[in-house]
């Protein structure tokens, strides 16, 4: 007899963790989460700087791999997604950016009632407990994410800010609050020099309550269906090769898996477009078109230079610096050790005349080896990383086969729209003349990549398609739209179409995509489609002027 809950989470990532802790809060109802990963154990996951040490760990990081394309050279891309409790807020940057009010006002005016910035606004303000300034109209204090400002500074990102502000990007002191553009320090899910993931700041809370059952290493092979109703869920116990074992639904079952594996569920299921399912032997229970298009990602290319006059991350991570670093960290002082992949963030636009906030760059002072993901130079440097907020360029996620422990076949199809191609032309211009400001200049020895020779579009959207690379923004593939939108795959209470008692709730849902990193908006579902589940009335919407 397989176990029976009322609730069956698929994925104990940025939104499962949510749905986990909400689901079970009152005692009312009962609730398995299934995780094809393990506990999050590995030390790594919660020092700050031990991203560079997840993103390529197979035992908490699926390390998808995105097909080539044109615009990528030829190139395979890594798709690094977590695999362990937390999902990718376990292994991400820890990086809090939300996105702009444009962004859920086109949701809602995409036709998905209840998704505007205003209906929004209080979830972003339930899950998130704000370390230090902000007005309180856009930020919480109560919730269980810590979200706090870099508490490091240094005189290459200072400089960096001042020339910004020399070319007319003002600092903004809360890109999370009243609006984004302009140039800050980072603010982050780190406190106290630990990560603040979804499994820390919520499941933890909640392991102790008798009605939430956790299974690590439950690797989900297929929906159970009963006609057009889910019913269950089938896993492998202990991944592959494991005994295969059932946990039934009496309500409803709800995928997180992410943008990768709730999709790739789903066909395995036979949920999806007829002829995929059919080309792969998988019986065709609901024709679904959707289900894995609409892949969406963030693509950025970076220049770095060699840097003079000032000590970078680079020479404090090698040799006995780094110990140093470390015994610093330890003991609670500013070190490396604890922080993120950038330390400055900006927001600005591509065209001087309509003004949208419509590209992002990063600032780090610390240089990587070209091709080599996380591998510092050995010598001073510093990176500048640019890309488009809304790219247009559209991809898919499909099953690579029937077999539930075989990669998917992914592929963004970056930069394939010329209008993308346009708007990271003007990124990458930008970040070439924030690199060379006046306040920069003391700092700056010469380019290294791509070097001063580069100078024409062609040949800028050359080094793109050489170089660029993913900024593990993933989303899309399960898009939430009306009956009248024929790729949409939920409806905007985030249940499938076609299928009774199933929902997706997880970045696979955004209709299009956002003006920042997705781990913030990914709670904020994650927080909504709680609500939704258990038949809650909505927060009042909190209507902020322009």
């Amino acid at each position: 007899m397989a176990d029976s809950y009322d609730y069956v989470i698929v994925g104990a990532g940025s939104a499962g963790c949510i749905l986990a802790n909400r689901l079970t809060a009152d005692g009312k109802h009962s609730v398995c989460l299934l995780e094809a990963g393990p506990p999050d154990w590995n030390p790594f996951i919660h020092i700050p700087a031990g991203f560079i040490k997840t993103l390529t760990n197979p035992r908490v990081n699926w390390l998808y791999e995105a097909e080539p394309s044109h615009w990528t050279g030829g190139r395979v891309i890594g798709v690094p997604r977590g695999k362990t409790l937390g999902g990718s807020s376990s292994i991400n940057g820890h990086i809090y950016n939300r996105g702009q009010r444009l962004d859920f006002d086109g949701w809602s005016q995409r036709g998905n009632q209840g998704w505007g910035y205003a209906d929004v606004l209080p979830y972003f303000r339930r899950c998130e407990q704000r370390i230090g300034a902000g007005d309180d109209t856009f930020r919480g204090r109560d919730g269980n994410l810590q979200v706090a400002d870099l508490d490091y500074s240094h005189p290459l990102c200072e400089a960096f800010m001042a020339g910004a502000e020399q070319l007319g990007i003002p600092r903004n002191p809360d890109y999370n609050g009243a609006r984004q553009e302009g140039i800050s320090y980072v603010q982050r899910t780190a406190y106290h020099r630990r990560r603040v993931s979804t499994a820390t700041a919520f499941l933890n809370p909640a392991k102790s309550r008798p009605n939430l059952t956790i299974h690590t290493n439950a690797l989900a092979t297929r929906l159970l269906l009963d006609g057009r109703r889910a019913v269950g869920m089938a896993y492998a116990k202990g991944g592959p090769g494991g005994p295969a074992v059932e946990v039934r639904a009496d309500r409803e079952v709800i995928l997180s898996g992410g943008a990768i594996n709730s999709p790739q569920l789903l066909q395995l299921s036979g949920i999806g477009p007829a002829d995929l399912l059919r080309s792969l032997g998988i019986d065709v229970v609901h024709d679904l078109a959707g289900v894995g298009e609409n892949l969406r990602d963030h693509y950025a290319p970076r220049f770095s230079a060699r840097a003079k006059n000032v000590e970078t991350i680079n020479e404090r991570a090698q040799g006995l610096n780094y110990y140093a670093e470390v015994f610093k960290y330890l003991v609670g002082a500013k070190s490396i050790v604890n922080l993120s992949p950038s330390m400055v963030y900006g927001f600005w636009h591509s065209d001087e005349v309509a003004r949208s906030n419509d590209l992002q760059f990063i600032f780090t002072p610390a240089s990587y080896k070209l091709g080599v993901h996380g591998l510092l130079d050995d010598h001073p440097g510093f990176t500048v990383a640019a890309w488009q907020h809304r790219p247009q360029s559209k991809g898919w996620v499909r099953a690579r086969s029937a077999d539930p422990f075989e990669k998917p076949i992914i592929q963004p199809n970056y930069l394939a729209e010329e209008g993308d191609r346009r708007v990271l032309l003007s990124a990458m211009k930008l970040a070439r003349r924030l690199m060379h400001t006046e306040p920069m200049q003391p700092y700056v020895d010469y380019e290294v990549y791509p070097g001063d020779e580069v100078q024409s579009d062609d040949e800028l959207l050359e080094t793109a398609r050489q170089v660029g690379n993913t900024t593990f923004h993933v989303m899309g593939t399960c898009r939430m739209g009306p009956e009248t939108d024929p790729t949409a795959v939920v409806d905007d209470q985030l249940r499938l179409r076609g299928i009774e008692s199933l929902r997706v709730i997880d970045a696979s849902i955004m209709p299009a995509m956002i003006s920042a990193n997705l781990n913030a908006a990914a709670m904020m579902i994650g927080e909504k489609g709680a609500d939704m589940v258990l038949g809650k009335p909505a927060p009042e919407p909190i209507i902020v002027p322009e």
